[in-house]
């Protein structure tokens, strides 16, 4: 048997195209809107009031300390017991990982916003800032500048990770080849498509990843 059977793949290339779109686009909002979230947060368990602190901590706790697969069902068959109108499948299985990914991402803005000096604060509040406003304009935006690599690997992970939610249905890459694998009655090939496409993805997120790091780190070496 040909190890990878380059006829298959031209003859159902088209699924693993689309399984590709699926999951490269809820992975991508997965991050995006999990920073947002993870601001949030991460600025709720840093703040002194002890009842924010504690919910965004409990929340941060509970996520990372539960599987992926059982948040994707909880809110897959959760949602919709509470909600007065219907949401798609992928809209689901995004929410969950957007849910998922701010509880990792608020982790890594916390420590990127203590990651700056508490001298800039200051110099901010001496100038007439409130705390705020030195979050806003002085502290959040350099440690974002120190984080955005830790960021990138969060997408990279959420590429792998985002593979789960086929169990509901959705039409990732996995979703595909599991698909292929039975109207097709070859259980091996698919699956190796769908490691050559992951591992394609990630490979190319990493090196491109590292480039962008390789300039950081040139920018603050020429200022």
């Amino acid at each position: 048997m040909d190890f990878l059977d380059l006829d298959f793949f031209m003859q159902y290339y088209r699924y693993f195209l689309r399984g590709t779109g699926v999951t490269l686009s809820v992975s991508l909002f997965g991050v995006v809107f999990g920073t947002i979230v993870g601001v949030f947060l991460s600025l709720l368990k840093l703040s002194n009031n002890k009842l924010l602190k504690g919910i965004a901590t409990s929340y941060i706790e509970l996520v990372r300390g539960t599987p992926l697969l059982v948040q994707i069902y909880i809110v897959y068959y959760g949602f919709p017991m509470f909600l007065p109108f219907s949401l798609s499948r992928i809209t689901l299985g995004t929410i969950a990982v957007i849910l998922n990914s701010a509880a990792y991402v608020a982790e890594i803005i916390r420590a990127g916003i203590q990651s700056i000096d508490k001298g800039q604060m200051e110099a901010a509040r001496s100038l007439g800032m409130t705390h705020a406003m030195a979050m806003k304009f002085i502290i959040i935006p350099q440690a974002f500048k120190n984080i955005l690599p830790a960021l990138g690997n969060e997408f990279i992970v959420l590429v792998k990770e985002s593979a789960i939610i086929s169990v509901i249905g959705i039409h990732d890459i996995m979703y595909n080849a599991d698909t292929l694998r039975g109207i097709t009655y070859r259980p091996f090939i698919p699956l190796v498509y769908a490691a050559i496409i992951y591992f394609i993805i990630t490979f190319t997120l990493s090196k491109l990843l590292g480039i962008f790091e390789r300039r950081l780190r040139l920018g603050d070496q020429n200022s």
